[in-house]
């Protein structure tokens, strides 16, 4: 999988570069989520602004990603999302567990503003 990671402020942003998580790219985010999703960071923005398809893998590293922070209080949040992965989240009735926002900078200000 193609992607760019950044800290900001102690916010990680992961960027898929690729336009679709499916198969192999869903095993290689799972890999990465289990690397970055730790305790000691504010939140991890995943901006899926390219992906316009992800399958069920790719929800499950979605899911990963919430269960490795979820203890600690610590939001991820879905950036750029397109109207068929949006879809899908509601489908499987799992849109609430996420916050969401059109862009990277405005999903790092909503995230500061809710911290602490």
């Amino acid at each position: 999988m193609n992607f760019n990671l950044e800290n900001r402020e102690n916010f990680v942003i992961f960027t898929a570069l690729d336009n679709s998580i499916d198969g192999q790219s869903a095993s290689d985010l799972k890999a990465r989520i289990l690397v970055i999703a730790q305790p000691d960071i504010d939140a991890l923005i995943l901006d899926l602004s390219n992906v316009k398809i992800i399958d069920s893998s790719g929800l499950g590293a979605l899911l990963l990603a919430h269960r490795q922070l979820k203890d600690h209080s610590i939001p991820v949040v879905l950036v750029g999302m397109q109207d068929f992965t949006r879809n899908l989240l509601k489908i499987t009735r799992i849109e609430d567990i996420f916050d969401y926002y059109d862009n990277v900078e405005t999903a790092l200000a909503g995230v500061k503003n809710k911290k602490p």
